[in-house]
Protein backbone atom coordinates (compact mmCIF):
# COMPACT_ATOMS: atom_id res chain seq x y z
CA UNK A 1 0.00 0.00 0.00
CA UNK A 2 1.26 3.86 -1.03
CA UNK A 3 1.18 5.83 2.04
CA UNK A 4 1.29 9.55 1.85
CA UNK A 5 -0.97 11.94 0.51
CA UNK A 6 -0.06 15.51 -1.90
CA UNK A 7 1.65 18.33 0.15
CA UNK A 8 2.71 21.71 -0.23
CA UNK A 9 5.88 20.43 -0.91
CA UNK A 10 5.37 17.62 -2.74
CA UNK A 11 3.23 19.37 -5.33
CA UNK A 12 5.32 22.35 -5.47
CA UNK A 13 8.34 20.26 -6.34
CA UNK A 14 6.34 18.59 -8.64
CA UNK A 15 5.45 21.48 -10.45
CA UNK A 16 9.45 22.93 -10.56
CA UNK A 17 10.44 20.29 -12.28
CA UNK A 18 7.88 20.76 -15.64
CA UNK A 19 9.99 22.48 -18.56
CA UNK A 20 7.69 21.49 -20.99
CA UNK A 21 4.60 23.77 -19.64
CA UNK A 22 3.33 27.16 -19.80
CA UNK A 23 4.69 28.97 -16.38
CA UNK A 24 1.43 29.38 -15.03
CA UNK A 25 0.06 26.07 -16.30
CA UNK A 26 -0.25 25.37 -12.24
CA UNK A 27 -2.63 27.15 -9.66
CA UNK A 28 -2.24 27.49 -5.83
CA UNK A 29 -5.30 25.97 -4.11
CA UNK A 30 -5.25 25.46 -0.34
CA UNK A 31 -1.49 24.96 0.33
CA UNK A 32 -1.27 22.50 -3.03
CA UNK A 33 0.50 23.46 -6.22
CA UNK A 34 -1.94 21.73 -8.99
CA UNK A 35 -2.20 21.44 -12.90
CA UNK A 36 -4.78 23.11 -14.39
CA UNK A 37 -5.22 20.17 -16.95
CA UNK A 38 -6.61 16.85 -14.94
CA UNK A 39 -6.97 13.58 -15.77
CA UNK A 40 -10.80 12.02 -15.63
CA UNK A 41 -11.30 8.20 -16.02
CA UNK A 42 -15.27 7.44 -16.63
CA UNK A 43 -15.59 6.16 -20.00
CA UNK A 44 -14.61 2.37 -20.96
CA UNK A 45 -15.29 -1.18 -20.75
CA UNK A 46 -14.66 -3.03 -17.71
CA UNK A 47 -12.05 -5.36 -19.16
CA UNK A 48 -8.01 -5.72 -19.41
CA UNK A 49 -7.52 -3.72 -22.52
CA UNK A 50 -9.45 -0.49 -21.19
CA UNK A 51 -7.29 -1.13 -18.11
CA UNK A 52 -3.82 -0.90 -19.70
CA UNK A 53 -5.05 1.86 -21.54
CA UNK A 54 -5.80 3.92 -18.72
CA UNK A 55 -3.41 2.66 -16.66
CA UNK A 56 -0.65 4.12 -19.85
CA UNK A 57 -2.81 7.42 -20.00
CA UNK A 58 -2.57 8.29 -16.79
CA UNK A 59 1.30 7.33 -16.41
CA UNK A 60 1.56 9.88 -19.54
CA UNK A 61 -0.15 12.23 -18.23
CA UNK A 62 1.58 12.52 -15.07
CA UNK A 63 5.20 12.40 -16.29
CA UNK A 64 3.78 15.33 -18.56
CA UNK A 65 2.90 17.65 -16.18
CA UNK A 66 -0.50 16.67 -14.27
CA UNK A 67 -0.41 16.18 -10.76
CA UNK A 68 -4.67 16.07 -10.25
CA UNK A 69 -6.06 12.70 -10.92
CA UNK A 70 -9.68 11.68 -10.55
CA UNK A 71 -11.79 8.40 -10.45
CA UNK A 72 -14.96 6.84 -8.51
CA UNK A 73 -15.64 3.59 -7.10
CA UNK A 74 -18.00 3.35 -10.11
CA UNK A 75 -16.43 4.30 -13.54
CA UNK A 76 -15.83 0.65 -15.10
CA UNK A 77 -17.34 -1.02 -11.87
CA UNK A 78 -14.13 -0.17 -9.86
CA UNK A 79 -11.75 -1.19 -12.65
CA UNK A 80 -11.00 2.64 -13.02
CA UNK A 81 -8.95 2.89 -9.33
CA UNK A 82 -7.65 0.11 -9.76
CA UNK A 83 -6.24 1.66 -12.81
CA UNK A 84 -5.53 4.71 -11.14
CA UNK A 85 -3.84 2.96 -8.28
CA UNK A 86 -1.75 0.50 -10.52
CA UNK A 87 -0.31 3.33 -12.73
CA UNK A 88 0.68 5.40 -9.13
CA UNK A 89 2.02 2.65 -7.56
CA UNK A 90 4.60 1.70 -11.13
CA UNK A 91 5.23 5.57 -11.18
CA UNK A 92 6.31 5.63 -7.47
CA UNK A 93 8.26 1.93 -7.05
CA UNK A 94 10.34 3.38 -10.63
CA UNK A 95 10.80 6.97 -8.83
CA UNK A 96 9.27 8.95 -11.47
CA UNK A 97 6.97 10.72 -8.57
CA UNK A 98 6.18 10.76 -5.12
CA UNK A 99 2.97 9.97 -4.00
CA UNK A 100 3.30 13.72 -1.92
CA UNK A 101 3.08 15.29 -5.39
CA UNK A 102 -0.38 13.75 -6.82
CA UNK A 103 -3.77 14.77 -5.61
CA UNK A 104 -6.05 11.82 -5.91
CA UNK A 105 -9.99 12.08 -5.47
CA UNK A 106 -12.64 9.53 -6.36
CA UNK A 107 -16.15 9.78 -5.33
CA UNK A 108 -18.64 7.02 -3.48
CA UNK A 109 -22.64 6.74 -3.34
CA UNK A 110 -23.22 5.51 -6.30
CA UNK A 111 -24.47 1.29 -6.53
CA UNK A 112 -21.77 -0.37 -7.96
CA UNK A 113 -20.60 -4.10 -8.96
CA UNK A 114 -17.80 -5.46 -9.24
CA UNK A 115 -15.88 -5.81 -12.84
CA UNK A 116 -13.43 -8.46 -11.96
CA UNK A 117 -16.76 -10.58 -11.31
CA UNK A 118 -18.00 -12.86 -13.09
CA UNK A 119 -21.25 -12.38 -11.46
CA UNK A 120 -24.34 -10.23 -13.24
CA UNK A 121 -24.48 -6.79 -11.55
CA UNK A 122 -27.62 -7.26 -8.99
CA UNK A 123 -26.32 -10.72 -8.20
CA UNK A 124 -22.96 -9.53 -7.05
CA UNK A 125 -24.58 -6.63 -5.53
CA UNK A 126 -26.67 -9.07 -3.33
CA UNK A 127 -23.53 -11.30 -2.83
CA UNK A 128 -21.44 -8.20 -1.53
CA UNK A 129 -23.71 -5.70 0.07
CA UNK A 130 -27.06 -7.29 0.96
CA UNK A 131 -25.96 -10.67 2.77
CA UNK A 132 -23.36 -8.95 4.32
CA UNK A 133 -25.96 -6.44 5.93
CA UNK A 134 -23.87 -3.00 4.30
CA UNK A 135 -27.51 -1.96 2.64
CA UNK A 136 -31.59 -2.64 2.92
CA UNK A 137 -33.39 -2.23 -0.21
CA UNK A 138 -35.03 0.91 1.04
CA UNK A 139 -31.40 2.50 1.44
CA UNK A 140 -31.50 2.67 -2.20
CA UNK A 141 -32.96 6.26 -3.71
CA UNK A 142 -33.56 6.34 -7.28
CA UNK A 143 -32.50 3.25 -8.22
CA UNK A 144 -28.96 3.65 -7.96
CA UNK A 145 -28.08 5.38 -5.23
CA UNK A 146 -27.00 4.85 -1.30
CA UNK A 147 -25.72 7.46 0.89
CA UNK A 148 -25.84 5.40 4.21
CA UNK A 149 -23.09 5.83 6.97
CA UNK A 150 -22.35 1.80 6.26
CA UNK A 151 -22.51 1.64 2.67
CA UNK A 152 -20.17 4.78 2.70
CA UNK A 153 -17.66 3.13 4.95
CA UNK A 154 -17.78 0.06 3.26
CA UNK A 155 -16.96 1.86 -0.76
CA UNK A 156 -14.33 3.97 1.44
CA UNK A 157 -12.93 0.78 2.24
CA UNK A 158 -12.80 -0.72 -0.99
CA UNK A 159 -11.80 2.60 -3.04
CA UNK A 160 -8.82 2.29 -0.67
CA UNK A 161 -7.73 -0.83 -1.75
CA UNK A 162 -8.66 -0.58 -5.58
CA UNK A 163 -6.23 2.49 -5.21
CA UNK A 164 -3.56 1.10 -2.92
CA UNK A 165 -3.93 4.08 -0.82
CA UNK A 166 -3.89 4.51 2.97
CA UNK A 167 -5.18 7.98 2.13
CA UNK A 168 -7.28 9.54 -0.39
CA UNK A 169 -6.82 13.51 -0.93
CA UNK A 170 -10.53 14.02 -2.28
CA UNK A 171 -13.65 12.34 -1.39
CA UNK A 172 -16.76 13.34 -3.32
CA UNK A 173 -19.77 12.28 -2.38
CA UNK A 174 -21.09 11.09 -5.81
CA UNK A 175 -24.49 12.97 -7.06
CA UNK A 176 -26.01 13.23 -4.12
CA UNK A 177 -28.94 15.62 -4.71
CA UNK A 178 -29.32 14.31 -8.39
CA UNK A 179 -29.61 10.30 -6.59
CA UNK A 180 -31.39 11.54 -3.62
CA UNK A 181 -34.05 14.06 -4.04
CA UNK A 182 -36.29 12.54 -6.30
CA UNK A 183 -37.25 10.40 -2.90
CA UNK A 184 -37.42 13.14 0.06
CA UNK A 185 -37.47 17.00 1.24
CA UNK A 186 -34.81 18.94 1.41
CA UNK A 187 -34.58 19.08 4.62
CA UNK A 188 -34.38 15.06 4.64
CA UNK A 189 -31.69 15.58 2.55
CA UNK A 190 -30.07 17.87 4.40
CA UNK A 191 -30.04 15.88 7.58
CA UNK A 192 -28.39 12.93 5.46
CA UNK A 193 -25.83 15.29 3.89
CA UNK A 194 -25.02 16.48 7.90
CA UNK A 195 -24.32 13.06 8.44
CA UNK A 196 -22.87 11.97 5.60
CA UNK A 197 -20.28 15.09 6.26
CA UNK A 198 -19.92 14.44 9.84
CA UNK A 199 -18.63 10.72 8.66
CA UNK A 200 -16.16 12.72 6.61
CA UNK A 201 -14.66 14.71 9.02
CA UNK A 202 -14.51 11.47 11.40
CA UNK A 203 -12.38 9.91 8.42
CA UNK A 204 -9.87 12.82 8.21
CA UNK A 205 -8.91 12.60 12.12
CA UNK A 206 -8.02 8.97 11.44
CA UNK A 207 -5.88 9.96 7.99
CA UNK A 208 -7.96 7.76 5.65
CA UNK A 209 -9.17 11.49 3.49
CA UNK A 210 -7.70 15.03 3.63
CA UNK A 211 -10.67 16.76 2.61
CA UNK A 212 -14.18 15.86 0.87
CA UNK A 213 -16.59 17.45 -1.38
CA UNK A 214 -19.55 17.46 -3.77
CA UNK A 215 -19.59 15.77 -7.42
CA UNK A 216 -22.38 16.92 -8.89
CA UNK A 217 -24.60 17.24 -12.46
CA UNK A 218 -27.43 19.85 -12.13
CA UNK A 219 -27.41 20.64 -8.39
CA UNK A 220 -25.38 23.65 -8.35
CA UNK A 221 -26.63 25.35 -12.37
CA UNK A 222 -30.32 25.06 -11.99
CA UNK A 223 -32.48 27.67 -10.74
CA UNK A 224 -33.11 28.37 -7.41
CA UNK A 225 -36.71 26.78 -7.76
CA UNK A 226 -35.40 23.78 -9.58
CA UNK A 227 -36.39 20.64 -7.51
CA UNK A 228 -32.59 19.27 -7.36
CA UNK A 229 -31.21 22.82 -6.31
CA UNK A 230 -28.41 23.19 -3.40
CA UNK A 231 -27.38 26.53 -1.62
CA UNK A 232 -23.46 26.40 -1.76
CA UNK A 233 -23.62 29.25 1.08
CA UNK A 234 -26.03 26.51 2.95
CA UNK A 235 -23.88 23.28 2.45
CA UNK A 236 -20.89 25.46 3.41
CA UNK A 237 -22.97 26.07 6.68
CA UNK A 238 -23.41 22.81 7.37
CA UNK A 239 -19.95 21.57 7.11
CA UNK A 240 -19.13 24.44 9.12
CA UNK A 241 -20.98 23.08 11.97
CA UNK A 242 -19.77 19.66 11.76
CA UNK A 243 -15.97 20.41 11.59
CA UNK A 244 -15.80 23.75 12.60
CA UNK A 245 -13.91 27.00 10.63
CA UNK A 246 -11.00 24.29 9.97
CA UNK A 247 -13.96 21.46 8.16
CA UNK A 248 -12.65 19.55 5.21
CA UNK A 249 -15.34 20.77 2.40
CA UNK A 250 -13.39 22.00 0.06
CA UNK A 251 -14.12 21.26 -3.50
CA UNK A 252 -16.89 20.88 -5.64
CA UNK A 253 -17.76 19.14 -9.03
CA UNK A 254 -20.03 20.35 -11.98
CA UNK A 255 -20.06 19.77 -15.87
CA UNK A 256 -18.53 22.90 -17.19
CA UNK A 257 -17.81 23.60 -21.10
CA UNK A 258 -18.60 26.28 -24.13
CA UNK A 259 -22.05 25.07 -24.34
CA UNK A 260 -22.85 23.90 -20.33
CA UNK A 261 -22.10 27.53 -19.27
CA UNK A 262 -24.61 27.73 -16.45
CA UNK A 263 -21.58 27.83 -13.78
CA UNK A 264 -20.31 30.93 -15.50
CA UNK A 265 -23.44 32.36 -16.65
CA UNK A 266 -26.59 31.51 -14.03
CA UNK A 267 -26.36 33.45 -11.34
CA UNK A 268 -28.34 31.27 -8.85
CA UNK A 269 -26.35 31.40 -5.72
CA UNK A 270 -27.21 33.91 -2.93
CA UNK A 271 -24.78 35.31 -0.53
CA UNK A 272 -24.77 38.65 1.60
CA UNK A 273 -28.40 39.74 -0.37
CA UNK A 274 -26.22 39.60 -3.54
CA UNK A 275 -26.77 37.01 -5.99
CA UNK A 276 -23.88 35.27 -8.14
CA UNK A 277 -22.63 32.24 -10.13
CA UNK A 278 -21.60 28.93 -8.68
CA UNK A 279 -18.23 29.86 -9.98
CA UNK A 280 -18.22 33.13 -8.17
CA UNK A 281 -19.65 32.12 -4.74
CA UNK A 282 -17.22 29.33 -5.04
CA UNK A 283 -14.38 32.01 -4.52
CA UNK A 284 -15.93 33.91 -1.78
CA UNK A 285 -16.73 30.53 0.48
CA UNK A 286 -12.79 28.94 -0.88
CA UNK A 287 -14.15 26.41 -2.17
CA UNK A 288 -12.25 24.97 -5.29
CA UNK A 289 -14.24 23.74 -8.45
CA UNK A 290 -12.92 21.28 -11.00
CA UNK A 291 -14.81 20.64 -13.91
CA UNK A 292 -15.85 17.56 -15.88
CA UNK A 293 -17.22 16.92 -19.66
CA UNK A 294 -15.09 19.90 -20.89
CA UNK A 295 -14.78 18.20 -24.68
CA UNK A 296 -18.88 17.13 -24.00
CA UNK A 297 -17.53 13.17 -23.95
CA UNK A 298 -16.22 13.84 -27.70
CA UNK A 299 -18.84 16.17 -29.17
CA UNK A 300 -17.80 19.92 -29.07
CA UNK A 301 -15.07 18.20 -30.91
CA UNK A 302 -17.13 18.14 -34.62
CA UNK A 303 -16.17 20.27 -37.16
CA UNK A 304 -17.55 23.73 -36.94
CA UNK A 305 -19.27 22.93 -33.27
CA UNK A 306 -17.01 25.16 -31.51
CA UNK A 307 -16.13 29.33 -32.18
CA UNK A 308 -13.01 30.17 -32.10
CA UNK A 309 -11.21 30.98 -28.94
CA UNK A 310 -7.66 32.19 -27.98
CA UNK A 311 -6.17 31.51 -31.68
CA UNK A 312 -6.30 27.45 -30.91
CA UNK A 313 -6.48 26.04 -34.48
CA UNK A 314 -7.55 22.52 -32.81
CA UNK A 315 -11.32 21.76 -31.24
CA UNK A 316 -9.56 19.59 -28.01
CA UNK A 317 -7.67 22.83 -27.36
CA UNK A 318 -9.84 25.31 -27.53
CA UNK A 319 -12.34 23.45 -25.31
CA UNK A 320 -9.83 22.73 -22.79
CA UNK A 321 -8.55 26.06 -22.67
CA UNK A 322 -12.27 27.88 -22.55
CA UNK A 323 -12.33 25.97 -19.09
CA UNK A 324 -9.14 26.04 -17.55
CA UNK A 325 -8.91 29.81 -18.12
CA UNK A 326 -12.17 30.55 -16.46
CA UNK A 327 -11.73 32.50 -13.20
CA UNK A 328 -12.93 30.10 -9.95
CA UNK A 329 -11.48 26.63 -12.11
CA UNK A 330 -8.48 24.64 -10.72
CA UNK A 331 -8.66 22.21 -13.91
CA UNK A 332 -11.04 20.82 -16.38
CA UNK A 333 -10.95 16.73 -15.74
CA UNK A 334 -10.22 15.57 -19.42
CA UNK A 335 -10.79 12.17 -20.33
CA UNK A 336 -8.12 10.19 -22.34
CA UNK A 337 -7.36 6.85 -23.25
CA UNK A 338 -5.97 6.54 -26.55
CA UNK A 339 -2.11 7.71 -27.00
CA UNK A 340 -3.35 9.86 -30.11
CA UNK A 341 -5.91 11.59 -27.53
CA UNK A 342 -3.21 12.14 -24.89
CA UNK A 343 -0.43 13.72 -26.44
CA UNK A 344 -3.48 15.95 -28.82
CA UNK A 345 -4.95 16.65 -25.43
CA UNK A 346 -1.76 17.36 -23.16
CA UNK A 347 -0.11 20.04 -25.88
CA UNK A 348 -2.60 22.63 -24.73
CA UNK A 349 -0.25 22.89 -21.17
CA UNK A 350 1.95 24.30 -23.40
CA UNK A 351 -0.38 27.45 -23.88
CA UNK A 352 -0.34 30.10 -20.72
CA UNK A 353 -4.04 30.00 -18.99
CA UNK A 354 -5.84 33.40 -20.08
CA UNK A 355 -5.71 35.75 -17.53
CA UNK A 356 -8.97 37.32 -16.10
CA UNK A 357 -9.42 40.14 -18.22
CA UNK A 358 -8.20 38.45 -21.66
CA UNK A 359 -10.67 35.45 -20.53
CA UNK A 360 -13.65 37.66 -20.38
CA UNK A 361 -12.39 39.89 -23.70
CA UNK A 362 -13.06 36.27 -25.20
CA UNK A 363 -15.58 36.21 -23.93
CA UNK A 364 -17.19 39.56 -24.75
CA UNK A 365 -16.08 38.63 -28.62
CA UNK A 366 -17.95 35.90 -28.63
CA UNK A 367 -21.03 37.26 -27.59
CA UNK A 368 -21.03 40.05 -29.81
Amino acid sequence: MISGYATSSGTSEFAKRQTNVAKNHFKKFLDLTLSSVGIGTYLGNPDSDTDNLVKEAIKKTIVSGVNVIDTAINYRSQKAERAVGNAIRELVEAKIVKREEIFISTKNGYITNDGDSKEEFWENIQNTLVKSGVIKSEDISSGYHCMTIPYLQDQLSRSLKNLDLDCIDLMYIHNAAEGQLQDMTKEEFLKKLHDVFLFYEEQRKLGTIRYYGMATWDCFRVPPEHKQYLSLYEIAKISKKVGGADNGFRFIQLPYNMYLDQALTQKNQSLEGNHYSILEASQKLGIGVFTSVPLMQAKLLAPNVLPEFGNLSKPSHRAIQFVRSTPGVIAPLVGQKSPEHVNENLAVMSTPVLDENEFFDLIKKLSA
